[in-house]
């Protein structure tokens, strides 16, 4: 016996999905971000406690000027070195005349050059300080067989031949040539010789000079006289290890902020969620992201404003070259970890597919990541990226013990969340509304200039 279907309706056959859910329980996650990124230099950075707040780096007394960078105004015709930023070259640092400033910044001569001219020719006489405002400059020099060996690139804000002015070179040792398009400023050894004459620049270059006589190191440490090699019973020399009687301190600094929560959402609808929790842990979870940007870009302690213009080096072509990575890595010892924008090391990971190299992986708290001679190669997204696709990577040696780099931060505070994390409750006010004050302590501090090292105007856009 068949059965007829049913007859025809005008409303559903059965309960709809959407009637139906609600009677069922729905299944969520906790809030999610965007914003939240792995924070590697966070978590490699070795911490050290920085107990009364204050951080104080030691050092070995330096003979040597340390270099900097001139740093130029303006742009296109406007462009100009200002009067306080010739105080970059090593000896004219500490010097503070102003007016003896403005009127050697005003014999300044602006040149531009095309990529491959020639700005100056080993073995001509050097008579001038070059200021490199824009583009990039290659040195090079006759090898020993014949061939030319190059010496480095430099760019914007670096310079050359600033030992003339206390009277040291004769004729140049290198060829500089202009790898792009390039504009420089020239500062005549003769100009400052006839204003020295006149004014309190003469004596100021007068101490300069006698510093160069004081017996140093490789790295302009005063020296520690030993005696090597002797024999019999000679007269050993005395000697004592100088200290800087002028160390850096490094203040730790704050990342705050305020977290109002309404005493009717937590009360309600904390179930099966915490909501102040939530909102507790997504605050954090933005004021470590801070923390790790400020520890790379703050000025007064960030890796990358406070890396020695002596440990910076620049990309021989634009894109970051396994030759280039190599020459970085080169320059210190004991280097724990390259740190890179993603973008630059997706170029560095095209420079090696080129050539035909695989990069290697290594594991770090138990995820695979890139490695380079069997240096972890991290990323971090805090390194700006120019408008035009220029960023940096840097490379560092880290802990204490290394003399490296190293992270501070105070342990122990009151209301003490995670370590250096404090979440205070702060009351409630008339509006039934609780506040939450949110502080993380932190800075980070670069032991010794060889530390850490920066390869510069890598180009990350093909």
């Amino acid at each position: 016996m068949s059965t007829s279907p049913p007859a025809a309706t005008s409303g559903p056959l059965a309960l709809t999905t959407q009637a139906a859910r609600q009677l069922a329980t729905v299944t969520k996650t906790r809030p999610q971000t965007q914003a939240s990124t792995p924070r590697w230099l966070l978590r490699v950075l070795p911490w050290e406690e920085a107990s009364g707040g204050t951080y104080r780096v030691n050092r070995r007394l330096t003979h040597a000027v340390p270099d900097g960078l001139v740093t130029l105004s303006g742009s296109g015709d406007d462009l100009r070195v200002l009067p306080s930023e010739l105080r970059a070259l090593p000896p004219l640092r500490d010097f503070d005349d102003q007016a003896v400033l403005a009127e050697l910044a005003g014999r300044l001569e602006r040149r531009d050059y095309q990529s491959g001219d020639v700005l100056v020719a080993s073995g001509r006489p050097a008579g001038h300080v070059w200021v490199i405002a824009h583009g990039k400059v290659t040195r090079t020099r006759a090898g020993r067989y014949g061939t030319e060996t190059t010496l480095g690139a430099l760019a914007g804000g670096h310079y050359f031949g600033d030992p003339i002015l206390a009277g040291q070179a004769a004729t140049w040792e290198f060829t500089a040539r202009a790898a792009t398009d390039c504009t420089v400023f020239l500062l005549s050894a003769e100009h400052v010789a006839e204003v020295a004459r006149r004014t309190v620049l003469g004596p100021h270059l007068d101490g300069y000079r006698a510093t160069l006589s004081r017996p140093r190191n490789s790295r302009g440490e005063a020296e520690i006289t030993l005696a090597v090699g002797h024999s019999g019973e000679p007269d050993l020399p005395g000697t004592h290890v100088a200290y800087d009687t002028s160390p850096r301190e490094q203040e730790l600094s704050v990342a705050q902020t305020l977290l109002r929560v309404h005493t009717r959402v937590g009360d309600l609808y904390g179930d099966p969620m915490d909501q102040v929790e939530e909102q507790i842990r997504l605050t954090i979870d933005a004021l470590r992201e801070q923390q790790e940007s400020q520890l790379v870009n703050n000025p007064e302690f960030g890796l990358l404003p406070n890396a020695a213009p002596s440990e910076r080096i620049h990309t021989r072509s634009g894109p970051p070259t396994p030759g280039d990575v190599d020459e970085l890595l080169c320059r210190r010892r004991k280097t724990r970890l390259f740190l890179a924008h993603p973008k630059a090391i997706a170029a560095f990971g095209r420079e090696c597919s080129r050539r035909g190299l695989y990069p290697a992986t290594t594991q770090v708290d138990g995820q695979p990541v890139m490695a380079w001679r069997g240096v972890p190669v991290l990323p971090c997204d805090k390194i700006p990226v120019s408008d035009d696709g220029v960023t940096s990577i840097l490379a560092m040696r880290t802990g204490l013990k290394d003399d490296g780099v190293i992270g501070l931060r105070q342990t122990g505070i009151p209301d003490e969340r995670e370590p250096g994390l404090s979440v205070r409750r702060c009351g409630t006010d008339d509006r039934g509304i609780s506040s939450f004050l949110l502080s993380t302590y932190y800075a980070a501090a670069i032991l010794v200039p060889s530390a850490l090292g920066v390869l510069d105007n890598v180009e990350v856009c093909q």
